[in-house]
């Protein structure tokens, strides 16, 4: 199997720093005035020495520089570097590294929804392609769980390639960034991709229900609401169901963004990592959050603003989560999953976790290092 390998660089910078996204470079510009850090070259190096730890010397077609080639230098495996036109910054750059990589079977790609939409739009007719998740929106069926996951899979498709089966309708899925930024979520299905199935490997496209439960749910939120803890920091997620709780504290939420709440007050909304960081520094904390619909994740998925230094504060006993059990049912896999992005906090935050489906009602899920 010919594998390509091409890494966006700047995927991902947008979400520490409440930009809901990176897609424009006038995006990236403002992400790094606001002092985001690149994240896609750390997690591509992940995957890749997943890989490497199991099938060390293997091929690879990587697009030059940034794109790919300076992720994978020191690794032992054998790297055979893209020609292309110069980098313009741009989801072009994408395009140009699949068209160069015309003989690969497989495109693994770095990024997030708006990558996989540069990837699937040059994609060769019956290539599949492969994503490290390292976007703000993967709400796409094309990523693995994790870099390590996607890095382990990789490995399955090189030594073992017979044992693999393909899913020729994985949904590739992309939001309108300005919507979202608006507080409207304007989802958009823009192609079907080819993909390797892993069911413990992969995630599924976003969906299921968004609030068949609503009055169990907001039940749920008084509760949570009532009992908060006078100088504790809460952290409140993105999302609806992460959401009810500040309604039921009297406010309205950003519903696609982070706000914080201290003693019942309003303290950040719309907030970046730095400033809840900030907020946090000389206090408990404690971080309510949804579930994501299909896919289960708790941490890593539209939610980068809450940092991995908040949530070793928190630990898993500071994690307050809600959903219906509607969607809890609807998960893909029956356990959720975290992504922080530093495997350690990921391992410690594996177990068993109470999830609120309503007033009184607890239902006990396990929590996976994706």
């Amino acid at each position: 199997m010919r594998i390509g390998l091409i890494v966006n660089p700047v995927a991902g910078l947008g979400g520490a720093v409440g930009l809901k996204g990176t897609d424009g470079p006038d995006t990236v510009a403002e992400a790094l005035r606001r002092g985001a850090n690149p994240q896609a070259g750390a997690r591509t190096r992940l995957a890749l020495e997943r890989l490497a730890a199991r099938c060390p010397g293997a091929d690879l077609s990587v697009a030059p520089g940034p794109l790919g080639a300076d992720w994978a230098e020191g690794s032992p495996l054998t790297l055979d570097i893209a020609h292309m036109p110069a980098a313009s910054g741009t989801g072009r750059d994408t395009q140009l590294a699949v068209e160069a990589m015309r003989d690969a079977s497989l495109i693994v790609f770095a990024g997030g929804d708006g990558t996989a939409r540069d990837v699937a739009a040059a994609l060769p007719e019956g290539a599949a392609m492969l994503g490290i998740p390292c976007g703000v929106k993967m709400h796409s069926g094309v990523f693995a769980v994790s870099p390590g996951a996607a890095g382990a899979l990789l490995a399955d498709l090189v030594s073992a390639p017979d044992r693999i089966a393909w899913n020729d309708a994985a949904e590739v899925m992309d939001i309108d960034e300005d919507a979202l930024r608006a507080g409207v979520l304007a989802p958009r299905l823009y192609g079907l991709a080819r993909v390797p199935v892993a069911r413990r490997l992969m995630q599924a496209s976003k969906g299921g229900p968004r609030m068949d439960s609503a009055e169990a749910l907001t039940a749920a939120a008084q509760e949570v609401a009532h009992n908060m803890t006078p100088g504790t920091l809460y952290i409140i997620g993105p999302g609806t169901s992460a959401g009810a709780v500040m309604r039921a504290a009297g406010h309205a939420p950003t519903t696609l963004g982070t706000d914080a709440l201290l003693d019942g007050a309003v303290v950040a909304r719309d907030a970046r990592a730095s400033e809840l960081e900030a907020l946090a520094s000389d206090r408990p904390v404690r971080i309510v959050l949804g579930v994501t619909g299909q896919q289960g994740f708790l941490l890593g998925r539209g939610n980068q603003q809450i940092s991995p230094a908040l949530i070793a504060r928190a630990g898993r006993e500071g994690l307050i989560v809600l959903a219906t059990e509607e969607k809890l049912a609807s998960l893909a896999q029956p356990r959720l999953w975290v992504d922080t992005g530093v495997p350690d906090l990921d391992t410690a935050l594996s177990g068993y976790i109470r999830v609120r489906t309503g007033a009184g009602r607890l239902t006990m899920m396990r929590v996976g290092a994706s």
